[in-house]
């Protein structure tokens, strides 16, 4: 997937704020997935990739590492948050607050739900698109993470 699905002009975005702009389609965290990304970060913990020696733990098998729950979120925002028609550039600005909620077993499908906090005028054809981030896993009651995250862009 290259970027955005849809696309909105800003004031369209803008009236989302506070509101629920996209929900992202579903993504399975499958042992695969968690040993190519432990292999990528050299993150090795047995609790990620040793399901054996993880059956001892309180979750009963591994779990995915939180941060590739967290890597998930620009995918799923191309599924869920429009662009903004005339942008020449976005980037990922970072995270005002991340946290980590409930662990990922191996094996469960997650998905991203995505709200307008806020876009703020930067000055110079800049915006910051605020944006409030869950990611449910299915069939549990915590989500896996909720994140304040900001995007810049560039118009």
């Amino acid at each position: 997937m290259q970027g955005p699905t849809r696309t909105m002009n800003l004031d369209e975005v803008r009236s989302y704020t506070g509101k629920e702009i996209g929900v992202s389609e579903w993504f399975t965290l499958d042992q695969d997935k968690i040993n190519g990304f432990a292999d990528l970060t050299e993150d090795h913990m047995f609790l990620h990739v040793n399901p054996e020696a993880a059956k001892a733990t309180p979750y009963g098998g591994t779990i995915a590492h939180g941060l590739l729950t967290l890597s998930m979120m620009p995918v799923m925002a191309y599924q869920a948050v429009p662009g903004v028609e005339g942008t020449k550039m976005g980037v990922n600005y970072g995270y005002d607050k991340v946290r980590f909620m409930a662990p990922v077993k191996s094996g469960k499908r997650i998905r991203g739900h995505f709200s307008i906090k806020s876009v703020d005028d930067k000055g110079d054809g800049r915006f910051a698109l605020n944006q409030g981030v869950t990611i449910e896993i299915e069939g549990e009651d915590k989500p896996a993470l909720a994140a304040d995250w900001i995007t810049m862009i560039w118009m």
